[in-house]
């Protein structure tokens, strides 16, 4: 964490010049509600663009995901049913080895085998397969076929760390709305003065989110928290927090000083308009099968603004 500077002269200026910067500075909320959008966009898997508070940083990108993730929340669990046996290939197209309604996947010649039901007269020692070839995609032309054996890949059991990435799937883990003190709305910021940044920390922002996912016998539970959200400052500076932050009011124990929780301390050394953002970090950890495991993913906020001016000092 950066520190702040030093100094009972300074710290008596920082709290005098803060407080009265959120008190004098206050926008009714009718002129909030009329500002411009800062011009943020709004994502594919975004919900809600709405705007919340004094020009929040708004909804950003949905950003990527580590251990493999492609950065879609996971919503790549496969199709028709979703894929429990892992992921296999055909023709250049990733799909799962097992689907519920089409059965395992033979990568011996990129069909689809199911045991059919009810199982028609058949030789001894032969069974009746619903066969669905070019890696299931010709649903509308299935085959019956008479197999002694079951074909290559036939019955593997589901793979955990899919059933968990389909878990994640079906929850949405949300780009944390800023808020930052003093904001742009209530009048510029000075010099050398501390800067507070908080977060909604509505579940869906910081967790926990708990699903789950069950394929055949095999359920795996997940748990989705964020450790860690890191505010870049908009001047190739960045503050590392452990939580949604403390929010600021004028009224309150900290007013004029430095946030317990979350905040620039030093605050900026040069007067400008300074675009924050932040990116939360995810874990999400799953356990089931017999196994256990950690998938890492991020997401990234939009954009608030900031405008610092010079102290000017008055003399007689």
């Amino acid at each position: 964490m950066l520190t702040r500077r030093a100094g009972a002269s300074w710290r008596a200026l920082a709290g005098i010049g803060l407080a009265l910067l959120l008190v004098a500075g206050a926008t009714p909320p009718a002129a909030a509600a009329g500002r411009a959008d800062p011009g943020a966009g709004c994502p594919p898997d975004q919900p809600d663009c709405s705007v919340w508070d004094d020009e929040p940083g708004n909804p950003g990108d949905p950003g990527g995901g580590g251990d493999g993730d492609d950065g879609d929340d996971g919503d790549d669990g496969g199709g028709g049913g979703g894929g429990g046996g892992g992921v296999c290939r055909w023709d250049g197209r990733t799909i799962p080895c097992y689907d519920e309604f089409k059965g395992w996947f033979s990568s011996s010649d990129g069909c689809y085998y199911k045991l059919a039901s009810p199982q028609n007269e058949a030789p001894e020692g032969q069974q009746w397969y619903v066969q669905t070839c070019n890696g299931g995609a010709d649903v509308g032309n299935r085959n019956m076929v008479l197999r002694a054996e079951p074909p290559p890949g036939y019955g593997a059991p589901p793979n955990p760390e899919e059933l968990a990435r389909r878990a994640l799937a079906s929850i949405k883990l949300l780009p944390a709305p800023l808020k930052v003190a003093p904001r742009k709305g209530n009048g510029p910021g000075l010099v050398g003065l501390p800067v507070w940044m908080w977060a909604d920390s509505g579940k869906n922002y910081f967790g926990p989110i708990e699903a789950k996912a069950t394929d055949r016998d095999v359920t795996v539970e997940i748990t989705a928290t964020v450790g860690r959200i890191v505010w870049d400052m908009g001047n190739k500076e960045t503050v590392t927090c452990y939580g949604a932050g403390t929010e600021y009011t004028r009224t309150g124990a900290g007013a004029g000083g430095t946030s317990p929780t979350c905040g620039y301390d030093k605050g900026y050394q040069k007067a400008g308009t300074y675009r924050i953002s932040a990116t939360t970090h995810w874990t999400v950890t799953w356990r089931g099968g017999g196994q256990t495991g950690e998938i890492l993913v991020t997401r990234r906020s939009g954009i608030v603004q900031i405008r610092i001016n010079e102290l000017q000092v008055v003399t007689r």
